[in-house]
């Protein structure tokens, strides 16, 4: 498989959006909003990083990153998701080789640490894990995972933009 990862363009909108659409199609934890929360994001000037896997000139997967804040008030933090691979590509190692091109990215822009609700068996390879002094409101703690790019402990209520609440 050919596949390269890549900063989206303005023509990739509209697959990105079917991409996010058809892997949350059948997640039971979904709410089924993601793709609008890409495109809120995106919108409202808030997508730091969205990049696509792209395979024979298909987008095939695609990762969001968007800045969130800490009630510590402590910067450089964001939060990456949603992250998707069309079903059919699903177990290639694509979902893989997205989120180590954001967290390389993340590094490269200097970022203090990232945060994402998700599997924590899943997350933990690449370095997430949960800290107990860093929350979620409504979320069960062991699914808010973090990584820190920093010497610094991660502490607060952490917050994200207000596009996470998108509907359509």
């Amino acid at each position: 498989m050919k596949m390269k990862i890549r900063n989206e363009r303005l023509d990739d909108i509209l697959a990105i959006e079917a991409v996010t659409q058809a892997a949350f199609l059948n997640a039971a934890h979904s709410s089924h909003t993601e793709h609008f929360i890409v495109n809120q994001l995106r919108k409202d000037h808030q997508l730091t990083l969205s990049l696509v896997a792209e395979e024979q000139q298909e987008i095939i997967g695609h990762v969001a990153v968007s800045p969130v804040r800490l009630s510590s008030g402590e910067v450089g933090w964001y939060g990456l998701g949603p992250i998707s691979v069309l079903p059919s590509k699903q177990g290639l190692g694509i979902g893989t080789q997205l989120m180590q091109a954001a967290l390389q990215a993340l590094k490269n822009i200097g970022a203090t640490g990232c945060v994402l609700l998700g599997d924590p068996h899943y997350y933990a390879r690449f370095g997430f894990q949960v800290f107990p002094d860093l929350n979620l409101a409504d979320v069960p703690k062991e699914y808010f995972q973090a990584i820190t790019f920093a010497d610094s402990i991660p502490k607060g209520d952490v917050q994200y933009s207000a596009a996470f609440n998108a509907t359509q």
